[in-house]
């Protein structure tokens, strides 16, 4: 989604719809995949006919249903909650605690939902984060100051017991071991009988790595980061000029009513 399909202004270009609406005429399944929070995903494309691969793979619904769930321990999602919090010290951070029932913040300054609230549709301000009892899909830090150099590093340690990812400039995401776009990618492919020659995917940034790998027909786009580009068996044009929807259409042989040039 972000990087990819969205824009820069994080908006879905038109012609995507009418594009969508042949692929599923055709019988191709649609799968927006993203870090964002399911009722998210789903309040965006607005309808249940997709499957959704959400909080980066953590969890994927089906027709409406959990396909698959990957969720953090939650003693570990405490530990991370508590390192953040001393890390606020010196850095310029915030935490969201991502449940199967809704996400938490216990930080509720102005600027830091501002980041929040596009992409949790589901979002409750709590006195105390580790205190929560829901299912931790992940935890989600959004660092003001950038993840690479700040957040990642300072919570490289939980690798041995969690998967520490920066999903983008700004924000790091810990999860399960296990949790991937491309193992969550690979639950769907086994539920629908098809493999990696029969799957299309598109990414930008690390935490789009495993899903590509589980794509023959895997697409970085042209402004993603260098080494998703270089894992990429193809490239496609930038998410400021519709390179999902062009790429697809043209691949697919699709007539896509108001597909121009390049940015239109």
């Amino acid at each position: 989604m972000d990087g990819s399909l969205l824009d820069d202004a994080k908006r879905v270009h038109p012609t995507f719809w009418p594009l969508l609406d042949a692929l599923l005429a055709r019988g191709v399944t649609v799968c927006p995949a993203s870090g964002r929070q399911y009722a998210t995903l789903r309040r965006s494309m607005g309808r249940d006919d997709l499957v959704y691969l959400a909080e980066n793979g953590s969890y994927v619904v089906r027709d409406g249903a959990a396909l698959a769930v990957d969720g953090l321990d939650l003693a570990v999602a405490r530990d991370v909650v508590r390192r953040v919090r001393e890390v606020a010290a010196r850095l310029d951070v915030g935490v969201v605690l991502c449940g199967e029932r809704s996400a938490y913040v216990e930080r509720t300054d102005d600027a830091f939902l501002a980041q929040c609230e596009p992409y949790y549709a589901l979002l409750e301000r709590v006195d105390d984060l580790t205190a929560v009892d829901d299912t931790v899909l992940k935890v989600a830090v959004y660092d003001f100051g950038g993840a690479e150099a700040g957040a990642g590093p300072a919570l490289a340690s939980f690798g041995d017991v969690a998967r520490v990812l920066v999903s983008g400039e700004h924000w790091v995401d810990v999860m399960s071991p296990t949790a991937d776009k491309g193992t969550a990618l690979r639950a769907v492919q086994a539920a629908l009988g098809v493999g990696p020659e029969h799957t299309m995917a598109f990414g930008d940034y690390f935490n789009d790595v495993g899903m590509l790998a589980a794509a023959d027909w895997s697409f970085a786009m042209a402004n993603g980061h260098p080494d998703v580009r270089a894992g990429a068996r193809f490239l496609a044009p930038a998410n400021t000029e519709n390179g999902v929807v062009r790429t697809i259409a043209s691949v697919l042989r699709v007539d896509v009513p108001g597909l121009g040039a390049p940015g239109t």
